[in-house]
């Protein structure tokens, strides 16, 4: 034992030595220096204008003409925006900045883009200019491999903030800016920007460059205006005129009564005026994105014309219209940027988004555009969803926050192992139990309203923003209610191996059960997905192609070696369909056979034995007592 001892200290030291001797090059790294200025906030000397011609939908390019005043010449950086407020990671396309040229005086300038920031342009502004002269085109997704189709020949989705550079240096909201957009003959036009219309041409109100961004437009060749209130409109854009058509009034005062249970729900509104940016569409890419104004929202057709089978796609409006309060208006302090280069931080999501998720359920029911029963439903799917995500076992919440930025919203193989932006849902289940435990400490005198109405319902009519901290969170709550608000909700945020934290129902009367019966509401969303969900109980979803687009990490399917990506060609040796493998699940209960697959994985077929035996299983919630509940209080309309 001592001889091999010390011939393997031998070896180890001729090792080291060895390795110290090579004459291998050693660089060392070149510094970075930040060459960009820093935003002051102080006001840009002139106004930015921007003329943008969007006529070419059969290409979807959009054709930038920008006019940069400049008080000097000498060295300046266009930045084009990075960082997308309401997507929480820089993630704008700078990729389809095409054609760029920039000039003064007719004369071209020369850009450099910088090597750290991808997203900054140097320039040097020659002598008596007094403007820089900024043209490109954004050459919008023509595929979906591409991107979100932003355009098509009857639609179009314009984002200025995709068509836009701005001077480094200053605060954006210290940035005037006037846009002017030709749009082809005969199409319609919206956004929270107010406009002036002459011919094609839309010559919107001036502003600051925060608020343009800030204001997306929806335009297209067939489109309806409903007045939802004094302030608020729904501005609908389609396909064909046949949507248009199928709404009818009884559809458009639910979405009246979303305006009404909202204002009441807050207690204040933070626009002047609101404008829903809705487009119905199989061609135009879906989008839900909340602006302080405005929000984009974009379903498929059937919106209106299949109203009864659609009761998921009306989620949208209500979740959307709540960011006006809830991440435009009170916003996380270390989210709020001065500009479109500083980075976000994502650590309040759980407010932001899980707040905004709870309220957006809550006033589908409220204002009936969803019916509580569906609404039930869906929680049900929610609590399932998270009661077998494996993830929680080593991914503490709170990480997920972190995930715009780590995936950017990539396709991910093992989601429910992975964690994706869990900070919605287990939000929606975390501001449930801090409404339970309300009532249940103040013998039912507080609720969340309670704590809905001093968080965001102050300063009516303000719609800048005012920030907050997790410490700003917890003394809200403590006014309304004394309890250890901060441990409760530390522990719900970093707490790892623990179920999901469903107690919040349970005390507010309903719980969580499965059966053997899909729920209406969940057969919907299998047929707007085009899946067979069996989550539940062989642990998979199968598309439409047969394929598997979900394996759930230890699930029966999972044991038995299936992943993501497989395509089932047999159940029990006969040819794959919905029907048979849930007939194939429900024969297995209580037996011992397995079911039996004919799996291909690229061009290898095996066969794949499932050792299950318990059922098909879907989640519904049950009232747990009789009278009402917290959650039937929650859920009835104010």
């Amino acid at each position: 034992m001592i001889r091999r001892a010390a011939f393997a200290l031998l070896l180890a030291t001729a090792a080291t030595a060895a390795f110290a001797q090579t004459n291998n090059s050693k660089p060392q790294p070149v510094p970075v220096i930040d060459t960009i200025p820093a935003a002051v906030d102080k006001p840009y000397p002139g106004t930015l204008t921007l003329d943008i011609d969007a006529t070419d939908v059969a290409r979807g390019i959009y054709t930038v003409h920008e006019t940069i005043p400049v008080t000097g010449s000498g060295e300046m950086v266009l930045l084009y925006p990075k960082w997308i407020p309401g997507g929480h990671t820089p993630r704008n396309e700078v990729d389809k900045v095409v054609g760029l040229h920039i000039s003064a005086g007719g004369k071209a300038i020369p850009w450099t883009r910088d090597t750290v920031d991808v997203y900054a342009f140097h320039i040097n502004v020659p002598a008596g200019a007094k403007s820089v002269q900024v043209d490109f085109q954004f050459v919008t997704s023509t595929k979906g491999d591409q991107g979100r189709i932003m355009v098509t020949r009857n639609l179009m989705s314009l984002e200025p903030i995709t068509t836009s550079f701005y001077p480094a240096g200053y605060f954006v909201r210290q940035i005037p800016v006037r846009m002017a957009v030709k749009y082809p003959e005969g199409w319609s036009a919206a956004s929270a920007l107010n406009a002036k219309i002459v011919g094609s041409t839309y010559t919107y109100e001036p502003t600051n460059y925060e608020i343009l961004l800030d204001s997306p437009i929806l335009a297209g060749r067939y489109y309806k205006k409903w007045a939802l209130s004094d302030r608020v409109n729904l501005n609908v854009f389609a396909d064909n005129p046949q949507e248009l058509a199928a709404a009818t009034p009884e559809m458009i005062d639910a979405h009246k009564r979303l305006v009404e249970q909202a204002v009441r729900t807050f207690g204040a509104q933070h626009y002047d005026h609101y404008e829903f940016l809705l487009s119905v569409s199989n061609e135009l890419g879906g989008i839900g994105l909340e602006h302080h104004r405005s929000s984009e929202d974009g379903t498929r057709l059937g919106y209106f014309s299949e109203w009864s089978q659609n009761a998921g796609a009306r989620n949208l409006l209500p979740h959307e219209f709540t960011h006006s309060w809830d991440g435009k208006f009170r916003r996380g302090a270390d989210l709020w940027t001065p500009d479109y280069r500083y980075p976000m931080r994502d650590s309040l999501l759980w407010v932001y988004e899980g707040q905004t998720q709870f309220w957006g359920y809550v006033l589908q029911a409220r204002a009936n555009l969803v019916s509580k029963a569906d609404t039930l439903d869906a929680y049900a799917a929610i609590m399932a969803n998270l009661d077998y995500t494996t993830g929680r076992q080593w991914r503490p919440m709170v990480d997920t926050t972190n995930d715009p930025i780590i995936s950017n919203r990539r396709p991910k193989g093992w989601t429910s192992y992975q964690r994706s932006e869990d900070y919605y849902n287990e939000g929606l289940l975390i501001w449930m139990e801090v409404d339970s435990i309300l009532r249940e400490q103040s013998k039912g005198t507080k609720s969340i309203d309670d704590f809905a109405r001093a968080f965001f319902g102050i300063n009516d009519g303000d719609w800048g923003e005012v920030t907050y901290t997790f410490d700003d969170v917890v003394a809200t709550l403590d006014k309304i209610q004394p309890y250890d608000w901060r441990g409760l909700l530390t522990k719900r945020l970093t707490e790892v191996g623990q179920p999901a934290p469903l107690g919040g129902f349970e005390r507010n009367g309903y719980k969580l059960v499965y059966t053997d019966q899909q729920t209406p509401t969940g057969k919907q969303a299998e047929r707007a997905r085009k899946v067979a969900d069996l989550s539940y109980s062989l642990g998979v979803q199968v598309g439409s192609d047969a394929s598997l687009g979900q394996v759930r990490w230890g699930s029966p399917a999972f044991d038995a070696g299936l992943t993501v990506g497989d395509t089932i060609v047999a159940v029990d040796g006969l040819a794959y369909s919905d029907d048979r493998i849930r007939a194939a699940v429900t024969d297995a209960k209580g037996t011992k056979a397995p079911i039996v697959l004919l799996v291909k994985a690229g061009e290898e077929v095996r066969t794949v034995s499932i050792d299950y035996h318990g059922g098909l299983r879907y989640p519904h919630l049950v009232k747990t007592g009789t009278g009402e509940t917290g959650l039937d209080r929650l859920l009835t309309p104010r």
